[in-house]
């Protein structure tokens, strides 16, 4: 599966709520005021895998990545969401990959994101890319379901450069 990764575009909106709706269950998915909401914030950036094959489904849009730098020199991936039909391509490590290169150059030091305990295969994907759970949070999601909390440490990888 042939991919790139660019910049969002107002235009792509409907496209990435749609697919993190599909992504994620009721409770945890977000509202569209709150995507938008995220992707608005200060500091916050948004970075789209776009398919560079002929597709007959309509959408070129494989995943997206929201994230942002943060206080403390400590960034924060929001949301990471990848079309059912392109895992296992590559597409989400890509994603996280550039969604780091942003932060690092950004002089970010680390990188928090949070993940439902429940969700194994997001944990064994995070810790695959040097991700450390340091705790949970209760209740963190709006269905009550507790939260992982993890942790990558910039400063111990060497930069793309």
């Amino acid at each position: 599966m042939q991919f790139t990764v660019r910049d969002f575009r107002p235009e792509d909106f409907e496209t990435i709520w749609t697919l993190d709706q599909s992504c994620f269950a009721p409770g945890i998915a977000y509202s569209r005021y709150e995507l938008l909401t995220y992707m608005r914030r200060p500091g916050a950036f948004t970075l789209v895998a776009e398919s560079t094959e002929l597709s007959s489904r309509g959408t070129s849009i494989l995943g997206f990545v929201v994230a942002e730098t943060g206080r403390r020199e400590t960034g924060h991936v929001i949301t990471i969401d990848v079309q059912a039909a392109a895992r296992r391509y590559g597409v989400g490590s890509t994603l996280l990959s550039a969604a780091e290169e942003k932060l690092r150059i950004a002089k970010s030091h680390a990188i928090r994101l949070e993940t439902a305990v429940d969700n194994t295969s997001a944990l064994q994907f995070y810790k695959r890319h040097g991700y450390d759970v340091i705790r949970v949070i209760p209740h963190y999601y709006s269905n009550s379901v507790d939260a992982l909390l993890l942790e990558k440490n910039l400063l111990s990888v060497k930069s793309a450069d």
